[in-house]
């Protein structure tokens, strides 16, 4: 004999989407029906399990004096100061046992209560009824309004709404939902990303007046031959459809055709519309366009696009998946600054509000399911809830949900069925019927790599040498994958300093019609505000399992200051090229884009001496369409460097104020070296001179005559200036531990890179130089780097070359070749330097504009949440800083931070990272690529670093 204590909660663990809620619908913002908002303060009680309370609460009277506050929208468990419970992170491990439908008793439960009264001007109970609407609620809900229970749901990111029109009264309406962080729908959400249990989305009551609009689906296709629009608006309640801007007025249902603007991502026309029905007039906003599989490619309007894109999950640093509008708002147009084209809505449809934003600023949109199943891969797939038919009514109504929300969308032009969940009967199922629903847009699923169900081949992380391949038609498959184009769902893994190769994956796209662009993983850091460690990240909150910063890949960081990344990705994907003729003194510009031809921007050309402008111009190009070029002939004489570096550059700029950004914008732009610089020298006419106190004069510099170290340079104390050759590992240079390419980071470490002993074995005085004779070696190994320094001076002027032979068999690259030396921490608070601007590597050099530049020590400081080697200066010609001057002969990479390589190397929070009394310099002739090996291919082989025979030099000097 058994019995419950409490009420029945078997729902939790049943598979089914729920009960009690209507049919899906289309998602509008507004009409003229009455609307009440109850985001806001609701009082809250957090139970440990499932079944800790009764159902008391619900009911009219109850008194929850001694309940909490949170936030609608919100999670309970960043609300509190941990009185709620923590956060906790996997990137695919699900954090309870695998045990499909089941959950852990340990089920936090958290029971929401909110009283609200209806407006004074709430139409009564005889002019219609009302819906109650959940945008988003983590990861199954239970409601009661006023007593009566209203039913139950999963589907944490999809929308559910409940007739409740009946139940309400003018006053005292109490509003009771009990969500539960684990529930069978927890198998289908084991995205990449915060379990964050709670109401995270809008909380609204809607008035529906007799008569008011059902469903309706708003068809707008183009005929790229006709330049005509063709619309019908389809509505379960009939009316009539007016845009006033076409001269259209018709009954639902009714086709009509007009000679109409497109829509596209770059240009995002939209015409105004409204439609009425007996009890509601519901503004529409009208984008006309056409998505077709034709001729192997994804076609819009007749042209084949390539996505320059991003996967976004919603984020911030402090409310989580709870965006407002302006949030929003500015993810949208820091994504049209940076030149992105399209969206992966990773990995569930975004708040409705936001496709609203990529239909008025132009973003393609591939929404998807909020669907996956990553973590039955620890088992071989055995139980996936996707191959199994008792969930596929659970999987049809997540589908169905997305499908009839976002359908009105000109942005969306495919839907995805999910991601990492595997394949089955159930993903079939989601494809025949959402592609017999919506036959206007195209169906995505990486996981398909036969295209059985799909109409796009897509893989995520493919290597340049396998996209080459497909772009080639050389990658064999299925007879209809063959057939279809390609993208790269996901790809150039942006955690951390990186990602690296982009640009040359770029390269690829753009020459195959096959490969129609990708998809960077991904937006933002999700990195959680915290007052110890800065932002906090898995195994931050005594998480059992956790992915650690593996969730911190964005382009943006929490706080959505652009990374290097994003101005990386930026230039690699830049809308116009621009490149140059040195002998002829011509630039050539070609439009990129696929739709908008070059009439919206104006162009700006300069010669640079020693990295200074000599004065604007400008430069005149005509309006070219997609596809064309441009011979333009430079405009101004070539000015004479006297020795100094001479470019020019151009820059694509908005010549007017667009919706997302300001006249004057950057769009794009080019440079090019006319004169290159000649080469410093330093005549070694000065001898070095031993003193007294072990000390050697040589020029402007003292050295230590037992170790032949620099003490003092151009009157600056120095200390510690020897080869170095490490760098604080990157999240890519570590690369996956799942991965099973070689990961040079994990090497370097084993190698002993970072713990070089310096062996000294001789200190030459010679005429003209003074001679230091080293070997660079790692404890325990035979390999090593025979390092000479050699210094001479003009006796105003010091020269250092740096020779470099490697010994015995190396078998890894090198992190960086150069040296590094400290100086006093006060010695500069700014450094003065010509060479690339921001951040760049050997392959993350795209964006590293050549010029004079002037950033404070701090701000070569590049925040990585979890500290890594950043801030590296390309192509640097000469630095200034506390009066010293350095040149490089070749250029060379400049970094200066207040700390060490090796304390950057411990350090897992930036937190951890203090400033000392010393200013560490590296002056480096070289750096090992990037590339996106946390979760991708390492650097491409051009990007190595390798150990091999080397000579550099730099030139110190004061300055002035």
């Amino acid at each position: 004999m058994s019995f419950r204590t409490t009420a029945s909660v078997d729902y939790v663990e049943d598979v089914s989407p729920g009960r009690g809620a209507l049919p899906p619908r289309a998602w509008y913002a507004s009409s003229d029906a009455k609307s009440l908002s109850l985001n806001g303060s609701w009082r809250f009680r957090l139970s440990a399990t499932a079944d800790g309370e009764d159902d008391s609460f619900a009911g009219e009277g109850y008194d929850p004096v001694a309940w909490a506050e949170v936030t609608v929208p919100g999670h309970w468990v960043l609300q509190g100061d941990g009185a709620f419970g923590s956060p906790i992170y996997t990137n695919h491990l699900y954090p309870f046992p695998v045990d499909p439908p089941h959950v852990p008793t340990e089920n936090p439960t958290g029971d929401h209560l909110r009283v609200f009264d209806l407006p004074d001007d709430w139409p009564t109970e005889d002019d219609g009824g009302a819906v109650l609407r959940f945008d988003g609620v983590e990861s199954c809900a239970r409601v009661w309004l006023n007593g009566t229970e209203l039913g139950e749901f999963k589907g944490s990111r999809l929308p559910h709404e409940f007739a409740v029109g009946q139940l309400l009264k003018p006053a005292g309406n109490v509003l009771a939902v009990r969500v539960h962080q684990w529930s069978a729908g927890s198998y289908l959400e084991d995205q990449d990303q915060w379990w964050l249990p709670g109401i995270f989305r809008d909380v609204t009551l809607l008035h529906r007046p007799a008569g008011a609009a059902g469903d309706f689906f708003v068809h707008a296709s183009y005929d790229h031959t006709k330049g005509e629009g063709t619309l019908r608006v389809d509505s379960d309640v009939d009316g009539r459809v007016s845009v006033p801007g076409l001269d259209i007025d018709v009954a639902t249902g009714e086709q009509v055709t007009v000679a109409v603007e497109p829509w596209s991502a770059e240009t995002p026309k939209l015409y105004d519309g409204e439609l009425v029905t007996a009890g509601e007039r519901v503004p529409l906003r009208i984008g006309f366009r056409t998505v077709a599989l034709e001729d192997g490619l994804i076609k819009v309007n007749g042209k084949a696009i390539l996505f320059k894109g991003v996967n976004r999950h919603e984020w911030h640093p402090e409310q989580g998946r709870a965006l407002d509008l302006e949030t929003m708002r500015e993810d949208v147009l820091l994504m049209k600054r940076h030149n992105l084209n399209a969206v992966r809505t990773s990995h569930y449809p975004p708040h409705p509000a936001f496709l609203d934003l990529c239909d008025e600023y132009g973003l393609w949109v591939i929404d998807e399911c909020d669907l996956e199943t990553h973590g039955f891969t620890e088992q071989g797939w055995r139980d996936n809830p996707v191959d199994d038919d008792r969930w596929t009514p659970a999987l049809l109504d997540r589908a169905a949900r997305m499908v009839e929300r976002d359908k009105n969308h000109p942005s969306v032009v495919f839907w995805s069925l999910g991601n990492e969940a595997g394949t089955g009967r159930g993903l079939t199922a989601m494809a025949e019927w959402i592609h017999g629903r919506d036959s206007s847009r195209l169906v995505h699923y990486e996981g398909d790599w036969n295209c059985r169900d799909t109409d796009v081949y897509s893989r995520m992380y493919a290597s340049h040498e396998e996209v080459e391949r497909i772009g080639q038609g050389l990658d064999g498959g299925a007879g209809k994958r063959r057939e279809l184009p390609f993208i790269q769902c996901e790809y150039g893994h942006a955690m951390g300093n990186g990602p690296g190769g982009i640009a040359d994956y770029q390269r690829i796209f753009e020459a195959h019609d096959r490969l129609q662009g990708g998809f960077i993983w991904e937006w933002i850091d999700h990195g959680i505000k915290h007052p110890e460690l800065g932002y906090a990240y898995g195994g931050d909150f005594g998480e059992e399992l956790h992915d650690g910063n593996f969730v911190c890949d964005g382009l943006i960081f929490p706080d959505r200051t652009p990374s290097p990344g994003l101005v990386e990705y930026k230039k690699v994907i830049e809308p116009v090229r621009i490149e140059g003729d040195v002998a002829d003194g011509t630039v050539r510009v070609t439009n990129a884009y696929d739709f908008a031809d070059l009439s919206h921007l104006e162009f700006e050309f300069s010669y640079q001496v020693d990295g200074l402008p000599t004065g604007a111009h400008t430069l005149t190009v005509p309006p070219l369409a997609p596809g064309e070029s441009a011979e333009v002939k430079l405009p101004a004489a070539v000015p004479d460097g006297n020795g100094d570096d001479v470019q020019w550059t151009v820059r694509a700029l908005l010549a007017a104020d667009t919706a997302w950004g300001s006249k004057g914008h950057e769009v794009a732009w080019g440079q090019e070296t006319v004169t290159p610089r000649t080469a410093v020298t330093v005549a070694a006419s000065q001898r070095p001179v031993p003193g007294e106190r072990l000390l050697i004069t040589l020029g402007p510099a003292t050295f230590d005559a037992r170790s032949g170290r620099p003490t003092t340079i151009c009157g600056l104390d120095v200390t510690g200036l020897r080869l170095d050759v490490w760098r604080a590992t990157t999240d890519n240079d570590d690369g996956a531990s799942w991965q099973d390419d070689t990961r040079y980071g994990v090497l370097w470490r084993k190698l002993g890179l970072h713990r070089m002993q310096h062996r000294l074995d001789a200190v030459e005085l010679a005429d003209d130089a003074l001679t230091v004779r080293t070997r660079v070696a790692p404890a325990a190994a035979e390999v090593g780097l025979r390092t000479v320094y050699r210094w001479t001076s003009d006796g105003t002027r010091v020269k250092l070359t740096v020779s470099v032979t490697p010994e015995g068999h190396w078998t890894v690259p090198l992190p960086r070749l150069g040296v590094r030396f400290g100086l006093p921490a006060d010695a500069a608070q700014e450094v003065l330097y010509f060479g690339g601007g921001g951040e760049a590597y050997p392959d993350t050099r795209a964006a590293s504009m050549l010029g004079q530049w002037l950033p404070s020590i701090d701000a070569l400081h590049t925040p990585y949440v979890r500290p890594q080697e950043n801030g590296a200066r390309a192509d640097v010609r000469w630095a200034e800083l506390g009066g010293l001057r350095v040149e490089g002969d070749p250029e060379f990479w400049f970094s200066a931070r207040r700390w060490t390589n090796e304390q950057l190397d411990a350090a897992r929070h930036l937190t951890d990272l203090t400033p000392g009394d010393t200013l560490w310099i590296n002056l480096d002739h070289g750096q090992h690529g990037i590339g996106s090996q946390s979760c991708g291919p390492g650097p491409l082989p051009q990007y190595f670093l390798k150990a091999e025979p080397t000579k550099f030099s730099f030139v110190f000097s004061t300055t002035g």
